[in-house]
């Protein structure tokens, strides 16, 4: 008897905290529909995709309290979104929803088998004139598609009841030192579910490189992450998984290099998720508050005789990254700093969810948990507009591929100053404020 009258209390609770929420799901696929396909993340590629081992998608929740407080959250397999599309699909939802910029949320899971997202590093690529119209065509159409996933999760907005919970995976190393460098192996999972406990969506996050996959694939597809989101779906039939990068910019698949490898961690993933789903999980519910702010993220003093010299070098990459960072000096502003945008959204007392733009390493995550010990945190990378790798202090002292080379690919003009670090999680504190966590 007791035991009865524990579960019906615990079914009122998750009832009752969900009340005060609607939840919409949505989802569009963002397959480019026209050839050729570029595939984007690999510089060594130099011929477009030849089929397809699974569509890769645009996927969104909308959260509402009220009709004037809304969320929408969207995720997309692809490399990284931009700036322009972030904004444009911004003005479009605040313009049919009143959902301002402030709160509306993207993901990239950074695939390196899906679409090449223009101007994303664009110093790879050396399009023709052609070309570059044709990849600026179909980010059009992924603009649209972003769109429609929202538009589709705004028919079906429902009361729903939200829990969280979560588990581990451990096929992420550290590629920089693998024995000894952090990794973060946490799998945080939210369910939405109907009134009577139907699953709807959930939402799973996990820090890691997509590229399960090497450069030598030339199928659209998206990596291990695409593979457990059809796990899932597959496990939950009319539902919808939504993948989160986490700060896995210096984190691989590990071993990796086959399609057999990305269905592996991806039966991994989704049974870690899996796992979390059938045990225990913690009712969640309202409010919804949001954060955001943005800061500037600053390069060391502009110095031309790097690029003059890279011009007449002979790495085709440099030499792009050069021709950018002359022609923006040439017209008197040279790149100084970029903006840097950090969202926050939180459900009631928990869990809150950290969005940083670009390719976060893991540093990020394991210090904004350790300044936030009583927050249920989830810290997602890749968020908004992907301009860059985004190190730790650590890794910017120690150098290589994610504290400086990668800056060619990004066309950026070098490392960032040692301050970077700090600069993002001042961003990061503001933002976590107006979302009330606390420290």
């Amino acid at each position: 008897m007791r035991n009865a009258i524990a579960a019906w209390a615990l079914l009122f609770a998750g009832v009752a905290l969900g009340a005060d929420l609607r939840v919409g799901v949505g989802r569009a696929a963002v397959t480019p529909d026209t050839q050729p396909v570029w595939l984007a993340g690999y510089a060594a590629r130099t011929t477009p995709a030849t089929g397809m081992i699974h569509h890769v998608w645009a996927k969104a929740l909308v959260f509402e309290e009220t009709p004037g407080n809304r969320v929408a959250l969207i995720t997309a397999d692809v490399l990284g979104l931009t700036r322009e599309i972030t904004a444009v699909v911004s003005q479009r939802l605040n313009a049919r929803y009143g959902i301002e910029r402030s709160r509306v949320f993207f993901n990239s899971s950074h695939t390196h088998s899906g679409p090449v997202i223009w101007p994303n590093l664009s110093v790879c690529c050396g399009f023709t004139q052609t070309g570059l119209l044709h990849v600026v065509a179909q980010n059009r159409r992924l603009t649209d598609n972003l769109v429609a996933a929202v538009d589709m999760a705004m028919t079906n907005l429902a009361p729903a009841r939200l829990s969280a919970g979560r588990g581990a995976a451990g096929f992420a190393i550290n590629r920089r030192k693998r024995d000894v460098a952090p990794v973060d192996h946490t799998v945080p999972v939210l369910r939405i579910a109907a009134p009577d406990g139907t699953v709807r969506a959930v939402l799973f996050n996990y820090a890691c490189h997509n590229t399960t996959l090497t450069g030598g694939n030339l199928l659209l597809n998206g990596d291990y992450a695409g593979f457990a989101m059809l796990e899932l779906e597959a496990a939950y039939p009319g539902a919808t998984a939504l993948y989160v990068q986490g700060c896995g910019a210096d984190q691989n698949p590990d071993p990796r290099g086959t399609e057999a490898h990305a269905r592996k961690y991806g039966k991994e993933l989704a049974d870690a998720v899996k796992a979390v789903l059938a045990g225990e999980m913690k009712p969640v519910g309202g409010p919804v508050r949001t954060g955001f702010a943005e800061t500037r993220l600053a390069f060391p003093p502009f110095d031309v005789e790097v690029y003059r010299a890279e011009l007449l070098g002979k790495d085709k990459f440099r030499q792009r990254r050069a021709q950018l960072m002359l022609e923006v000096y040439n017209s008197g502003n040279p790149v100084r700093s970029i903006p840097y945008p950090v969202q926050a959204l939180r459900f009631g007392a928990g869990p809150a969810l950290l969005f940083l733009s670009g390719e976060v390493v893991v540093d990020y995550a394991l210090r904004a948990k350790r300044d936030y010990p009583g927050e249920n945190l989830i810290v997602a990378g890749y968020c908004n507009e992907v301009q860059c790798y985004i190190p730790s202090l650590r890794v910017l002292k120690e150098g290589g591929y994610e504290a400086d080379d990668s800056m060619i690919y990004y066309g950026q003009p070098g490392p960032f100053t040692e301050a970077v670090e700090e600069t993002v999680f001042s961003a990061v504190h503001a933002a976590m404020k107006q979302a009330g966590a606390s420290r």
